[in-house]
């Protein structure tokens, strides 16, 4: 047994199939299907989901929300019972319950799909991994969101089915707007095949940044009439955010709402329609649109060529997305797939197709995706002598890839390499993401300058980058596999697995490491 698993920013979703192979949404303890994606620190306990969220009005210092927004950083962004935790345990902790629920309706189970947005960098999906790990989960593979709804569109579409229901081959471009990121990817769909052409998207966009407008709009007023601000309060604050939720929610079905905000005795009451709402967000959705005609255009295609246009993530249930793609594409946006479920059917389908691998039953199933970020190493610019990001594997190169590029020492008798790997456009270092290094030490003495040095990246499609450097004229080659910036140990991590989920660690072979 496996499930598939929507770890979203603000709620979360857990799937698995049935014995005909459907993917089913499961009911959490509390009997909904998706679960929020908060946790409420009280005394020794951690209570995640719709109880934590009822701590908003009068515990939120003590609420820890939006945890994914802070994936590959050391710590969450504030204290929690005067404690400072990594972000990836706050997200072990939703994976637990998520898990304890789910095994509660099919019996135990480990192994897991689990999704991240396609814009994830290798160091948040690393950690994402991680969590899995620390929740007591064996994590099969990550798979990205969109690519994941892909799937859950292909199978109600008959793409997966054994007598070959789908035929042709169809392109779908995903529009994926969360509660807390943004991604776009365009694919082929052709038999079993899932084949990614392009992906873009935005880590810190989603249907949270809506909801800061409507807070912000409804603090400055409390100031404009009574001079103090709600914001500085925490529980204040809290109340206020979930005035500002339900009325985006109500907005996406009626033309106005009311928001109330009550602090030291004082009051206001604001009328937002859904055109002022609309104004006051518009440069978000212009961001999305703009993400949106790039990755069509870096997959070379016009919106002629695209047969779908798919919507999911809850905040794509705000009639100006809708309106937006309507008119951006010239097309009837595709709202067959649920926009909350979709994602954790298509992760459970994929968990379903690994086991079947697994048990050597023959699968025609095959999902290629693109790296979503370049992939460099920090190197001297023989000219300016300044440091530059000389890319290895450029952004939207189709997954599994090894590539290679051949660098200089830069002085007589260097005993040692220093490869610095970085992730992003910039061609200033500065300007990426440091995501490891590697170092080749001991070179012999004498070794002359400007001796090449050969660096190659070996990619693979659930992330796992190698990195081998080989040295000319010497024996000296380093095969290393990428040790993150910011990861824990694993010795901290099998500390984390036994505190989140009481699971312990798994049994190491010992002949593994004769």
């Amino acid at each position: 047994m496996a499930v598939g698993i929507d770890l979203g920013t603000t709620f979360s979703v857990v799937a698995y199939l049935d014995d005909l192979g459907r993917p089913v949404t499961l009911q959490n303890g509390e009997g909904d299907k998706v679960t929020p994606s908060v946790l409420l620190f009280e005394g020794n306990d951690v209570v995640v989901g719709k109880e934590a969220v009822k701590a908003f009005a009068t515990d939120y210092a003590a609420i820890a929300e939006c945890a994914k927004r802070e994936l590959g950083h050391r710590t969450f962004e504030k204290s929690l019972g005067g404690r400072q935790y990594p972000p990836e345990a706050l997200e072990a902790w939703i994976l637990n319950k998520l898990r304890i629920d789910a095994q509660a309706q099919i019996g135990p189970f480990q192994k897991a799909v689990v999704t991240v947005p396609a814009y994830f960098d290798e160091v948040r999906r690393k950690a994402t991994q991680d969590a899995g790990y620390m929740a007591g989960l064996d994590v099969m593979d990550i798979i990205n969101e969109p690519t994941a709804a892909a799937v859950a569109f292909g199978f109600a579409q008959g793409f997966l089915s054994a007598d070959g229901r789908a035929s042709g081959e169809q392109t779908i471009l995903v529009y994926d707007l969360g509660g807390g990121t943004f991604d776009v990817t365009v694919m082929k769909l052709k038999s079993a095949h899932f084949v990614a052409l392009a992906t873009d998207g935005d880590v810190r966009l989603g249907g949270r940044d809506w909801d800061q407008r409507l807070v912000d709009y409804v603090a400055e007023e409390f100031i404009r009439k009574f001079g103090v601000d709600p914001r500085d309060d925490p529980n204040a604050h809290g109340r206020l955010w979930r005035e500002c939720e339900d009325a985006k929610r109500t907005l996406s079905a009626r033309s106005k709402s009311t928001i109330a905000c009550d602090f030291q005795g004082q009051a206001v009451r604001c009328e937002i329609t859904r055109e002022m709402f609309e104004d006051m967000t518009r440069d978000l959705l212009d961001r999305t649109s703009f993400t949106t005609r790039q990755t069509l255009q870096a997959a070379g295609l016009e919106w002629k060529d695209v047969d779908h246009l798919l919507m999911v993530g809850g905040s794509t249930r705000m009639p100006m997305v809708f309106e937006m793609l309507q008119q951006l594409s010239g097309k009837e946006p595709n709202r067959s797939v649920s926009a909350d479920e979709a994602v954790a059917h298509g992760a459970a389908l994929h968990a379903g197709i690994l086991l079947a691998k697994g048990t050597g039953r023959p699968s025609k199933f095959l999902i290629k995706n693109v790296n979503s970020h370049s992939l460099g190493v920090v190197a001297t610019d023989v000219q300016t002598r300044r440091k530059r990001n000389a890319i290895v594997i450029p952004r939207n190169t189709p997954l599994p890839v090894t590539a290679r590029r051949v660098f200089k020492t830069e002085k007589q008798g260097q005993r040692s390499i220093l490869v610095r790997i970085v992730e992003g456009e910039s061609s200033s270092p500065d300007d990426c993401s440091q995501i490891g290094r590697a170092t080749v030490r001991d070179l012999p003495p004498g070794l002359p300058a400007q001796t090449p040095i050969e660096v190659r990246f070996k990619y693979e499609e659930n992330g796992r980058l190698t990195v081998t450097v080989m040295v000319e004229g010497t024996d000296k080659v380093l095969h290393h596999e990428l040790t993150r910036e910011n990861s824990l140990t694993q010795d901290q991590l099998d500390s984390w697995r036994q505190y989140v989920s009481g699971v312990p660690a798994p049994a190491v072979d010992a002949s593994q490491n004769d």
